[in-house]
């Protein structure tokens, strides 16, 4: 197992792995005590594979292993635990697996040897990545400007409701 290091809020872009049995160690860096994480791999829909994610904790593989699997992207969700006992079990890692799935849809083209894949550990918020938030204030900001725009209009705007109710 070769391994690499994956710092809270960055992406490594452009892994790779053997697209057989291919394995990599990746130590988690620059958490923080009692707080929520979601580790992401998004790879290709091109090269057909399956990828475990699972937290270990130093040697020992933890109970925390909620997997969510989507399109082409494989997550893992935890909460980390007083980062004093942690560190001193060797540390919080993730390990990243993946095995060929499905077939080579074009006939005559030799099967991958490897995959190429991105991977990030984000700290969230309520369940939701702290980079993202900003798509949330943009929602909350247009759905209060539509309700509090139309007061604003002049009445011949505004649909009538004598009129729909004839129709």
């Amino acid at each position: 197992l070769d391994g690499a290091v994956l710092n809270v809020g960055e992406e490594l872009k452009a892994e790779t792995l053997p697209l057989k049995l291919g394995s990599r160690v990746y130590k988690l860096q620059g958490l923080k005590s009692l707080t929520w994480y979601e580790v992401k791999i998004s790879y290709p829909a091109s090269i057909p594979a399956s990828f475990s994610l699972q937290l270990k904790k130093g040697d020992l593989e933890s109970g925390l292993n909620r997997n969510r699997r989507l399109l082409n992207t494989e997550k893992l969700i935890f909460k980390t635990d007083n980062l004093d006992s942690i560190n001193d079990q060797g540390g919080l890692h993730v390990l990243v697996t993946v095995e060929p799935e499905g077939f080579v849809a074009i006939p005559n083209t030799k099967e991958r040897e490897f995959i190429i894949f991105n991977i990030v550990c984000d700290e969230l918020l309520l369940g939701i990545p702290y980079h993202a938030w900003w798509v949330v204030a943009f929602v909350v900001l247009c759905l209060v400007s539509a309700l509090i725009i139309p007061s604003y209009l002049p009445s011949y705007l505004l649909r009538d409701q004598n009129v729909a109710k004839q129709s």
